[in-house]
């Protein structure tokens, strides 16, 4: 529906009133209802779901046409992103917010800080979700109230031109709501702990849900040790809840990113269930650690049959049982395969660098069974990014009998090689990645789970060291508030950001001629006009 069309929709409520109704401009609830055209969490998800659903087409269609993300802890911080990315790109296309557990555990639990361990309120995880798309759609609010603020003044002016143009760009805007790729962990307990938590963040608004094969009373960072994995049907359990939450509430396009640690998981607490050799039960059990056995075993023993005769699976003194070294790679290709024939959408294969041939042999083996399989990977702040690829170009160039005198590369990390042919080589490895792992390796979409994490701590690490130490004032004038305004930054107008202005449209709308309006002369935002 267009601006003007929804001008008429409210006159026409209006009349229907006759005349009791005499203060109430039809214009003005047309602006309300453009400037908030998602009235719920779930009219957000319906609508999110389907440009996913669309860009994942996309990128089977076009291998270059992946998508990106950054992980958020704050509904500002995300608005921020959308705004960011609005003006430099002048669209959102492609690019979604990541909304990451770890950095829930870390920055948003009543405990304080903690490690991602699922120990932190499940419920903070919808309300994140909740928190985030308000302060999108106070982002539409506010760039739409600008517009409006454009359309008064060429009608002010008598310019129809101005005005036309200001009312098409209403029309058109883009709003600033995208999809979020939510982190559910391992659900936080059961099947049903599952679904009930999925469905608070779908009524929230997440389209995609993002969950792992660990335990979720043992669960642990993807880039940390002692993971320990589940049997294949208790994760399916939890996939086809999050499928029903979704399927309950009208969001059929709903994703399911279904993440496997397997490759650094080297432990599991239970022998999955079996019925016959060969099932999916079976297989799970084959890839755990055994030792033959003499007889019926020892007192205590938990032995299983493998062709035919008595082994006995390695159990540690925490009870848990070992796989075999070296199975990683191929209890990931079976996660995958299996999370792909029950229901999940996309696959996250949590790895231990940032390798696009490694992450490609083993989606090379997926697609021969799921020919569509797609990624989502976390390019994760936990690898030393510099290191890898430079130590990658490093085994590359010693693979093709190059001179590596002037090197060491256990030390390639030095400053020393900043300038060097191999460091500039593995730079530009670091900004093709994504698009190699988009044309190589299935990955559709990128994400940094944790930046605003490292970037919140530099910036403040440099303004504390200006601020108190020589520069004084000047620390925070010539590196924060001067680089605002030369760069056109929104929040230099701090009070604008945060809604005054929407609220003195409010005022005006209220009460006329008698709205006492924050924007006056004597506000010191106006210093920031120019």
């Amino acid at each position: 529906m267009t601006y003007f069309e929804e001008i008429h929709r409210q006159s026409a409520i209006k009349h229907r009133t006759g005349t009791d109704w005499q203060g109430i401009d039809p214009e003005f609830a047309a602006r309300l209802r453009t400037q908030n055209r998602f009235q719920t969490g779930l009219d957000i998800a319906k609508y999110t779901s389907k440009i996913m659903r669309a860009d994942m087409d996309a990128y089977d269609a076009d291998p270059a046409a992946y998508t990106q993300s950054l992980g958020c802890w704050h509904g500002f911080i995300g608005q921020q992103k959308m705004i960011s990315i609005k003006k430099h790109f002048g669209t959102t296309k492609g690019r979604y917010l990541y909304l990451s557990g770890w950095m829930i555990a870390a920055l948003r639990s009543e405990f304080g800080p903690l490690p991602d361990q699922s120990m932190h309120e499940k419920t903070s995880v919808p309300a994140l979700i909740e928190e985030l798309y308000t302060f999108l759609r106070q982002a539409d609010a506010r760039e739409l109230g600008g517009l409006f603020r454009d359309l008064d003044a060429a009608r002010g002016a008598g310019d129809e031109a101005a005005a036309a143009t200001a009312q098409q760009a209403i029309d058109n805007h883009e709003t600033h709501v995208v999809p979020i790729i939510a982190d559910i962990d391992a659900g936080f307990g059961n099947a049903e702990a599952t679904y009930l938590l999925a469905r608070k963040m779908i009524e929230a608004g997440a389209c995609a849900l993002q969950i792992e094969n660990q335990v979720s009373d043992e669960k642990q960072c993807g880039h940390q040790d002692g993971k320990v994995t589940v049997p294949h049907e208790d994760f399916l359990q939890k996939i086809r809840a999050i499928r029903y939450a979704f399927l309950e509430l009208g969001v059929p396009e709903g994703i399911i990113v279904a993440r496997t640690d397997s490759l650094g998981a080297g432990l599991t607490k239970q022998i999955a269930f079996t019925r016959q050799p060969g099932d999916l039960g079976d297989k799970y059990n084959s890839f755990l650690d055994c030792e033959t056995v003499d007889g019926v075993g020892e007192p205590g023993d938990v032995l299983i049959n493998r062709d035919g005769s008595l082994v006995r699976p390695k159990r540690l003194p925490s009870n848990l049982f070992q796989f075999r070294p070296g199975t990683g790679e191929d209890r990931c290709v079976l996660d995958c395969i299996t999370a792909l024939q029950n229901g999940a959408d996309l696959l996250w294969i949590e790895t231990e660098k940032p390798h696009v041939e490694q992450i490609a042999g083993m989606v090379d083996r997926i697609r021969e069974v799921c020919p569509k399989a797609k990624l989502v990977y976390n390019n994760s702040p936990s690898f030393n990014w510099t290191l890898n690829f430079r130590q990658q170009v490093y085994d590359a160039w010693e693979a093709e009998g190059r001179d590596l005198s002037m090197y060491e590369r256990d030390q390639l990390m030095s400053q020393h090689y900043d300038d060097s042919e191999l460091a500039q080589e593995a730079d530009e490895k670091i900004r093709t990645f994504q698009r190699d792992g988009a044309q190589r390796a299935g990955i559709f979409h990128h994400l940094i789970t944790l930046p605003t994490y490292h970037t919140a701590a530099l910036s403040t690490d440099n303004l504390a060291k200006r601020y108190f130490g020589e520069e004084g004032m000047l620390g925070y004038v010539k590196q924060v508030q001067r680089e605002e305004i030369r760069q056109g930054i929104a929040c230099v107008k701090h009070q604008n950001m945060a809604g005054s202005d929407i609220g003195d449209d409010h005022k005006e709308a209220f009460a006329g001629e008698a709205a006492l309006k924050a924007s006056g002369d004597n506000n010191t935002m106006n210093q920031f006009a120019a």
